[in-house]
C-alpha cells in the first residue's frame, strides 16, 4: 500500500480532528488570498477613477492636494483660478478640451461640483470608459442638476425632484440656497468612482444660486434675470486638460507651472494618483501581515494536533513498524498526512472564495464602488499557495522526527 493510499486511510479513522484542521486552513486560504484580490481590484479600480485626462490644473498647492479635492471632492483648494487664466490656457495650441470644475458647496453631506455641459461628452474613467445616463438627461436650464447613482439611491431622488444647495461642504449647514432649488434632469449610470457621489450643475447654475449671497451671508434680492449671458464666473476651482497628442504633455505643464499672471500647479493624474496610493501602502501591507498571521496560526494548530496526537498512534507507528515498515515509511506518512490536509484546506478555501466572490461581488460593488471580477489566482496567488504547501510540509516534519526517534520497543511498551 502506497503511502498516500496509508495516509488517507489514516486521516479517516480521525475525520473530525482532520475535518477541523482543513477548515482551518481553509479560513486562513481565504482570508491570505480575499486580501490581496481586494488589495489588487481595489488599487485597479484606485487608479482608474479618472482616465483619459493629460493634466489636472488647480491653484499651485501640492499634487496629491489638488487630486483630491478635483478628483475625489475630498478637501478644499486653497485658492481659485480666474477665468481669464482658464480661457487663456484653454486657448493655447494643443489643448484639446478642457472641463471647468467649481466646488464649495454641498447637499446632505454630497458634494456640489460646478461644470459644463462638455464633462458629459470627454471626461471618462475605467478604461476610457465615458459617463452614461440612467435615466434623463444633461442639464440645459440654469437651475438643472445631474446626479450620481450613490447620490440617487441614498436619498431615493428621481427626475424632476428639487435639491437644496448648501453652503460649505459639511454635511450640516445652516447656510442654505432655499430661494433658488435646482431640479434634478439626470440621473447617471453607477461607475465605482467619486462622480457617483456627486451632484453636477452647471457653472451658471453656481453664480446663479450666490446671486445676493456674500460669503454665507444673504443679501438683498437682485433685480436683473438670472441668464447664462450674465452668469460668468469670475473664478473656478480647478480644471481638467485633454490635450491633442502627449508629446506636448510636458511642455504645457512647464508652460502652467510658469504661468506668469497667478500661481498655478498643472499634475499628471497618473503620477499624483501612485503617489496617493504609496500614501495608504502602510494599511496594505497590515492587512498583508495580518492574513500572514493568521496562516501562521493555522499551520501552529495543525502542528500542536499533530504533535498531540502522535502520542496517541504510537501503538500505530510501532504495529507498521513491526510488519516491516522502516523509519523513513513512518516519516513520509507523517509528511503525507500534513500535505493532504493542507491540499484538502487549499481546495476547500479556494471554493469557499470564489463563491463568496460571486455571492457578495453586487453587494461590494454597490455598497463601496468596487468589482472584484471572478479570475483564476495569478501568480502572485499561487506564489503564496505554493509558499503554504511547502509550509505545510516543513512543518510535517516536525511528527515525523519526533515518531522517528520513538523506538519499537517503546512504541510497543504499555505507558503507566
Amino acid at each position: 500500500m502506497n503511502l498516500r493510499s496509508l495516509a488517507s486511510k489514516s486521516l479517516k479513522n480521525r475525520r473530525s480532528t482532520a475535518i477541523l484542521t482543513i477548515v482551518s486552513i481553509a479560513v486562513s486560504v481565504v482570508l491570505l488570498l480575499g486580501v490581496e484580490k481586494v488589495r489588487v481590484n481595489a488599487k485597479s479600480s484606485f487608479a482608474n477613477t479618472i482616465s483619459g485626462t493629460d493634466l489636472i490644473v488647480g491653484a499651485r498647492s501640492g499634487s496629491i492636494q489638488l487630486l483630491l479635492y478635483s478628483v475625489f471632492r475630498i478637501g478644499s483648494a486653497t485658492n481659485n483660478i480666474t477665468w481669464e487664466s482658464y480661457q487663456d490656457i484653454a486657448q493655447q495650441k494643443g489643448v484639446k478640451w478642457t472641463i471647468p470644475i467649481s466646488l464649495g458647496d454641498s447637499h446632505r453631506g454630497f458634494r456640489v461640483m460646478g461644470t459644463s455641459r462638455d464633462y458629459f461628452s470627454v471626461y471618462q474613467y475605467g478604461e476610457k470608459r465615458r459617463l452614461k445616463f440612467s435615466s434623463g438627461t444633461q442639464f440645459e436650464a440654469v437651475f438643472d442638476a445631474v446626479i450620481g447613482s450613490e447620490v440617487a439611491n441614498a436619498l431615493n431622488y428621481a427626475i424632476g425632484d428639487q435639491v437644496i444647495i448648501s453652503h460649505g461642504t459639511g454635511s450640516t449647514s445652516f447656510a442654505q440656497h432655499k430661494d433658488k432649488p435646482f431640479v434634478i434632469s439626470g440621473v447617471l449610470e453607477h461607475t465605482g468612482t467619486p462622480v457617483d457621489r456627486t451632484i453636477h450643475v452647471s457653472l451658471a447654475g453656481i453664480e446663479a444660486m450666490h446671486v445676493n449671497w456674500q460669503g454665507a451671508v444673504k443679501k438683498r434680492k437682485a433685480s436683473k434675470a438670472l441668464t447664462e449671458a450674465n452668469l460668468q464666473p469670475e473664478s473656478i476651482t480647478a480644471f481638467l486638460v485633454g490635450l491633442d497628442s502627449k508629446v506636448v504633455s510636458f511642455k504645457m505643464q512647464r508652460y502652467i507651472n510658469e504661468y506668469s499672471s497667478e500661481p498655478l500647479l498643472a499634475i499628471f493624474p497618473g503620477i499624483a494618483l501612485h503617489e496617493l496610493w504609496s500614501l495608504m501602502s502602510v494599511a496594505e501591507k497590515a492587512l498583508l501581515i495580518i492574513s500572514l498571521f493568521v496562516v501562521l496560526a493555522s499551520l501552529t494548530g495543525m502542528l500542536a494536533v499533530s504533535l498531540a496526537g502522535l502520542n496517541e498512534r504510537r501503538r500505530e507507528v510501532a504495529i507498521l513498524r513491526s510488519v516491516g515498515a522502516s523509519h523513513w515509511h513512518i516519516m513520509g506518512l507523517l509528511i503525507t498526512e500534513t500535505v493532504l490536509l493542507t491540499i484538502s484546506g487549499i481546495l476547500l478555501g479556494l471554493i469557499l472564495l470564489y463563491s463568496g466572490i460571486w455571492l457578495a461581488q453586487p453587494i461590494i460593488e454597490k455598497n463601496y464602488g468596487l468589482f472584484i471580477p471572478i479570475t483564476a489566482p495569478n501568480i502572485r496567488e499561487l506564489g503564496m499557495v505554493c509558499m503554504l504547501l511547502a509550509a505545510s510540509f516543513i512543518v510535517g516534519l516536525v511528527p515525523a522526527y519526533r515518531a522517528y526517534r520513538n523506538s519499537l520497543a517503546d512504541g510497543m511498551s504499555i505507558r503507566s
